[in-house]
């Protein structure tokens, strides 16, 4: 019977969310190694399915990094990085674009097989991700900057009360494709949709002062202490792009920013639906 309880108080907990966020949109960003972990996904993906089932409108867009790098080694092309990005030609973008499209395909079925509806969109063949070529003191190649959004598709996805699920790839104005950063993909989707929430989805408990330290954890950050984080090398590596993503969200009409660990069981729902939350929130 307490048990019973306990569960009815999680559920009035969510009450007054579920309210303020029906028929808001949540862009939620998911991608490197914890996409492969198949128990993970089908937590994330769970959690997907309940906020849809909630009445929010749920957006995945998807990375896939550590498949592309696999598939590379195994084809026994080498992979160059500079400042984080993937130098790429012609062939390493053919990689990039099969190996998105089969985890897109992947994720959509994944979806609909839990009782979820989901559609499967590409920036570069719906024209969703607008780009051109990124300029950087190595020549990165097909490697674009984004320069527009057309949320058309994605709106008209989400009026069907489907999840949308998105692969990250642009297109420029010479009709090429482009590879391009998953986080800044999303948050740049976020702010073209005025999405209630951005949630990177990552493998670490989410922002430390120390990464060392397990008590030095932040729950909540606005943007002017993110930015001297990232100045005083707090933040570092892999930790960057995702707090300038949710820095340049906010400052394009995202209501809130979270960085999330996609290993904790449903964190997804904890740190929308409860009082306390599990990851870092950044805000205005």
């Amino acid at each position: 019977m307490e048990e019973a309880i306990k569960k009815a108080d999680v559920l009035i907990e969510a009450l007054p969310y579920i309210k303020r966020f029906h028929k808001k949109i949540i862009v939620v960003k998911y991608g490197g190694s914890i996409l492969g972990d198949e128990k993970i996904r089908a937590g994330v993906l769970e959690d997907m399915i309940f906020l849809n089932f909630m009445g929010l409108r749920p957006v995945l867009v998807h990375g896939g990094g550590p498949n592309i790098s696999e598939r590379m080694r195994a084809s026994g092309k080498k992979t160059d990085f500079v400042d984080g990005m993937r130098v790429t030609d012609e062939e390493t973008l053919s990689m990039v674009e099969e190996e998105l499209r089969e985890l897109n395909a992947l994720i959509v079925k994944e979806i609909n097989e839990l009782g979820g509806k989901a559609a499967a969109l590409c920036g570069k063949a719906e024209n969703i991700i607008q780009v051109e070529k990124k300029k950087s003191k190595v020549d990165l190649g097909l490697v674009g900057h984004i320069v527009d959004i057309d949320a058309k598709p994605v709106l008209e996805v989400l009026a069907q009360d489907k999840i949308a699920v998105i692969m990250p790839m642009g297109r420029g104005k010479d009709k090429k494709g482009y590879n391009v950063n998953a986080d800044e993909s999303a948050a740049n989707i976020a702010s073209a949709l005025k999405a209630e929430k951005l949630v990177l989805l990552t493998n670490v408990k989410g922002i430390m002062r120390n990464a060392e330290d397990p008590h030095s954890f932040m729950s909540t950050l606005t943007i002017a202490e993110a930015n001297a984080l990232i100045k005083d090398n707090v933040v570092q590596s892999g930790m960057i792009p995702k707090v300038t993503a949710c820095i340049h969200a906010l400052e394009n009409g995202v209501k809130k920013t979270h960085v999330v660990d996609a290993r904790t069981p449903h964190g997804l729902l904890l740190e929308i639906f409860t009082d306390q939350g599990v990851g870092t929130e950044i805000v205005k």
